[in-house]
């Protein structure tokens, strides 16, 4: 379907302004460009950069080297709805909408209050419309729209996941479109990342079945994905002297997820990626917990390691760490020792 769907856009127009640059209020901070001295990007770490012409196939993991096509162009999105016109009509033709967009269960039927824009897999910036893009005051509410179903009792968890999966990682597909790398665009990503942590650990419980452990990995590369491209924001807010909430906190959830994780290969190894840390966000409290948690871990001091994280880790820190079920075992293992 998504082919179908990048194959249906008509000729671009192309909205032209100033290169955006971090922002904070009222105030404009420049981001610095990829020739600036001050910004190297990691190879190893991300793709190569998509030109023009060519297709993004994944919102990420590398924002700033995203379909950067000149110093002074770039997309500016107009779709005043969560999923364009043209989209909705040729879903509503296909009949290919989710059970939370059908209009009264009608799979053939939707409406601008239901309907969320899809992840297209493979996009061509040359075919685009501004009116099929939309701008991040709607994805903001889309955001809050999507993230409000997870509250939803009428379907099953993995249900759910899937139709959030799928939209927030067309959201990020219309922010690295756009450019949009701003406070704005790092809360939302945020709060992705959160979905996913929690996803993470409901996910894990039911690991064994086959289909939620496919699940449960994509949404795993997700994260991490997702993770690599809030650190790229970070690190061009501070050296625009932006102002970084919650750097330590997310970061602090990337060293969890080491813990005893199959983690997707995504650049280098947990030890050098501690060495371009800040010292300052080294030393805060998230970040001292994790590095902790961490070492109790790799020392099998497990006692200390439960002890730890019942009485330190936050609900997201702890949906972090491992599994429930090798939670459980750590617990029992412990218990069983202290009997001896």
């Amino acid at each position: 379907m998504d082919k179908h769907l990048a194959a249906g856009r008509g000729g671009g127009s192309r909205g032209r302004g100033r290169k955006p640059g971090f922002y904070r209020g009222g105030s404009s901070y420049t981001v610095p460009s990829s020739s600036a001295p001050s910004w190297r990007p990691r190879r190893s770490d991300h793709t190569e950069p998509v030109t023009g012409s060519q297709a993004i196939s994944d919102p990420s993991p590398s924002i700033p080297e995203q379909d950067i096509k000149s110093e002074h162009e770039f997309l500016i999105g107009t779709c005043p709805d969560m999923c364009p016109e043209k989209e909705r009509a040729q879903r509503e033709r296909l009949r290919d909408l989710s059970v939370f967009e059908r209009l009264n269960g009608n799979p053939g039927r939707t409406s601008p209050s239901l309907a969320v824009k899809k992840f297209c897999r493979t996009m061509s910036t040359l075919h685009l419309q501004t009116s099929d893009i939309r701008p991040p005051s709607v994805l903001q509410n889309t955001l809050k729209y999507l993230l409000g179903l997870l509250e939803s009792t009428s379907h099953p968890f993995d249900v759910v996941h899937d139709f959030i999966f799928d939209r927030t990682r067309s959201i990020r597909q219309d922010l690295t479109m756009q450019q949009i790398i701003n406070e704005q665009a790092i809360d939302m990503y945020e709060e992705i990342v959160k979905f996913h942590i929690t996803s993470h650990c409901k996910l894990a419980r039911y690991s064994g079945k086959s289909d939620e452990s496919s699940l449960y990995y994509l949404n795993m590369e997700q994260l991490m994905k997702c993770l690599l491209s809030i650190f790229d924001m970070y690190d061009m807010a501070r050296r625009s002297k932006g102002v970084i909430k919650n750097e330590a906190e997310f970061r602090s959830y990337y060293v969890l997820l080491h813990l005893g994780c199959k983690i997707p290969t995504m650049g280098n190894s947990l030890s050098s990626w501690f060495c371009r840390i800040p010292f300052s966000i080294l030393q805060s409290e998230e970040m001292c917990l994790a590095r902790t948690l961490l070492r109790y871990y790799r020392m099998g001091d497990y006692k200390q390691f439960i002890s730890t994280t019942a009485t330190r880790a936050s609900h997201l820190q702890y949906c972090c760490k491992l599994s429930h079920n090798c939670i459980q075992s750590l617990i029992f293992l412990v218990t069983l020792i202290a009997a001896i």
